[in-house]
C-alpha cells in the first residue's frame, strides 16, 4: 500500500479521487490549497504526491519547486492544458509524470503505479548490494568478493549488478540481453553464455562447481550466496 498526498482545491474532485484510490489500496491524504501541501508533504513524507496546478493561493508551478527544493518525492502533476509546450515546462520543473483533466481514478491509479515502479527500480540501481561475501557498488562501479575487489569489464559489472540486485531470482538470457546488453530483439544466448563463463571464472568458480552463479538449465540463470 502506497500512502498519497492529493493536493487540489475542488472539494468535489478531492473526495471522488480519495474515495477512487482508497478502494484501489492506496493510503490517502488531502490537502486543498498548495501551503497546507507543502506542509502535509514535508511532515508526512509521502510515497507519492498528486498536485493540480490550478490552487487558491499559489501557482501549482511554483508549488512543485518548492517540493523539489526539500524532497525528492514522486510527483504527479494534473493539468487542463494537453500542448507539447505545458507537458515540456512541468517535466523540467521538475514532475515525475502528469494527467490531463479530466481523468478517473482508475486512470490515476495506473499513472501512480508506473511511477512508483519506476522509482522503486532507480532506487534500486543507485544501491549497493550485498549477497554472501559478494558486494557491488553502482555509484563507483567496483565490486569487491570476501573484501578482494574485482577486476571486472563495463559489461561484466553491468551483467553482475543486474543479476546481483535479483538476488534468488531465475533471469532468462532473453532479460539479461534486454536489459544488460540493450538488445530487445534478436541477439545470441551465445553473448551471454560467455560472459557469464567470463564472470564465474572471475568469482573462482565454474559451472560444474558453481557458487554464486547457478544455471538453470532451460530457463536461466540465478545468483544467490553460497549455501
Amino acid at each position: 500500500m502506497s500512502n498519497v498526498l492529493l493536493i487540489e482545491d475542488d472539494a468535489a474532485i478531492r473526495t471522488s479521487l480519495t474515495r477512487g484510490l482508497r478502494d484501489r489500496g492506496h493510503a490517502v491524504s488531502s490537502a486543498p490549497a498548495a501551503l497546507d501541501g507543502l506542509r502535509l508533504a514535508v511532515e508526512e513524507r509521502p510515497d507519492l504526491v498528486v498536485l493540480d496546478l490550478g490552487l487558491p493561493d499559489m501557482d501549482g508551478l511554483d508549488l512543485l519547486r518548492m517540493l523539489r527544493a526539500v524532497s525528492r518525492v514522486p510527483v504527479i502533476v494534473a493539468t487542463a492544458r494537453d500542448g507539447d509546450a505545458e507537458m515540456v515546462r512541468l517535466l523540467d520543473a521538475g514532475a515525475d509524470d502528469y494527467v490531463v483533466k479530466p481523468f478517473s481514478a482508475t486512470q490515476l491509479d495506473a499513472r501512480i503505479r508506473a511511477v512508483l515502479r519506476r522509482v522503486a527500480g532507480e532506487n534500486r540501481a543507485d544501491s549497493s548490494v550485498t549477497v554472501g561475501g559478494l558486494r557491488i557498488d553502482p555509484r563507483t562501479r567496483e565490486a569487491t568478493l570476501d573484501g578482494a575487489p574485482l577486476d571486472l569489464s563495463p559489461r561484466e559489472f553491468d551483467l553482475l549488478h543486474y543479476l546481483a540486485a535479483r538476488p534468488g531470482e531465475v533471469v532468462t538470457k532473453r532479460e539479461l540481453l534486454t536489459h544488460v546488453w540493450q538488445i530487445p530483439y534478436g541477439g545470441a544466448d551465445k553473448t551471454v553464455d560467455v560472459h557469464l563463463s567470463w564472470l564465474r571464472r572471475k568469482l573462482g568458480e565454474t559451472s560444474q562447481e558453481p557458487r554464486y552463479l547457478q544455471t538453470v538449465r532451460g530457463v536461466g540463470v540465478r545468483l544467490a550466496a553460497p549455501a
